[in-house]
């Protein structure tokens, strides 16, 4: 499933939480989910699975894309928060994510279980989607795998707490660069889920960055994995929110030249513009690899909801 959903921004929403998701309905993002997972306690999950049917089927929210994160498989909850949550309110569910993804079977098993859910449920097969968080050296070594283990897959995900926890790395602020080290610690990581997303035509999304008032901090990771291709972040705040949503979207000089660029190459390589196969545009050599690499900055602005026209 290639998914043309914007997620600039994906907000993270506790399910325990009325007073969040109440906030959550307002906010500005392209997408958010409902959390079962890390931020739930044990003692409330399935107190909170029907908080979350319950907000999903009373509707209401700004995002477009709403979508709820189940528990992993090594946890006693998972087949209980598909069940209850695509039963009660699939309908509302755009896709689940499933977190602690280290083999393409975890991708397997939840695509088999929601398949049955849905049928069910009389619900279309197929249309809800998963995205698949990386969170441990084992999911990096398998994520070309992964990323090829469902055509409902949408994204993959870089989960960087229990990632940094699973190596060992020198930090206690999740997202953040490890004290002492001079490069880009996720750097790997990062091109790694990038590329197996791209071979596989799904979104690539960053993780969360865990110092909410820390806006600084927040926009200088965003625009490391931005740099790379990715699609969006994880945001855990409203002061997240705006910055998230800035560096994710192409700026307006940008739009500008790649419409100058696919303007000049269609006229030039056209039978009555010469044929000619490489031109130049703001005095930089253009060929038919720098179209595509405009089309793909076109791409981001539709997808952030921006005219495109030139």
């Amino acid at each position: 499933m290639t998914s043309s959903r914007a997620r600039r921004t994906v907000l993270a929403v506790p399910g325990s939480s009325d007073r969040f998701i109440a906030k959550a309905r307002t906010l500005p993002v392209d997408a958010l989910f409902l959390d079962l997972e890390d931020a739930v306690a044990p003692a409330v999950k399935a107190e909170s699975r029907e908080r979350i049917v319950q907000a999903l089927t009373d509707g209401g929210f700004a995002a477009p894309t709403v979508t709820v994160r189940v528990n992993d498989w090594t946890s006693p909850w998972t087949y209980g928060d598909v069940i209850e949550v695509v039963s009660g309110a699939g309908a509302h569910v755009d896709a689940l994510v499933l977190p602690k993804v280290s083999t393409p079977d975890h991708i397997r098993a939840l695509d088999l279980l929601l398949t049955q859910v849905e049928r069910n449920a009389g619900l279309p097969v197929g249309r809800i989607g998963i995205e698949a968080q990386i969170e441990d050296a084992v999911g990096l070594l398998h994520v070309a795998a992964i990323a090829a283990a469902s055509p409902r897959l949408e994204s993959l995900v870089f989960g960087p707490g229990d990632f940094m926890a699973s190596m060992g790395m020198a930090s206690l602020n999740v997202g953040a660069q490890p004290d002492g080290y001079v490069g880009d610690a996720f750097h790997h990581v990062l091109m790694s889920i990038l590329v197996a997303a791209r071979a596989h035509g799904l979104q690539a999304i960053d993780g969360p960055f865990v110092a909410i008032r820390d806006v600084e901090g927040f926009t200088a990771s965003a625009r490391r994995s931005a740099a790379l291709g990715y699609d969006g972040k994880w945001v855990l705040h409203p002061a997240q929110v705006e910055a998230g949503n800035v560096v994710f979207t192409p700026p307006a000089a940008d739009i500008e030249r790649a419409h100058r660029i696919m303007a000049a190459y269609a006229e030039a390589t056209a039978a009555a513009g010469g044929a000619v196969g490489a031109i130049v545009v703001d005095d930089e050599m253009v060929d038919e690899a720098g179209v595509k690499v405009a089309q793909a900055t076109l791409a981001k602005a539709r997808a952030a909801g921006l005219g495109t026209t030139p």
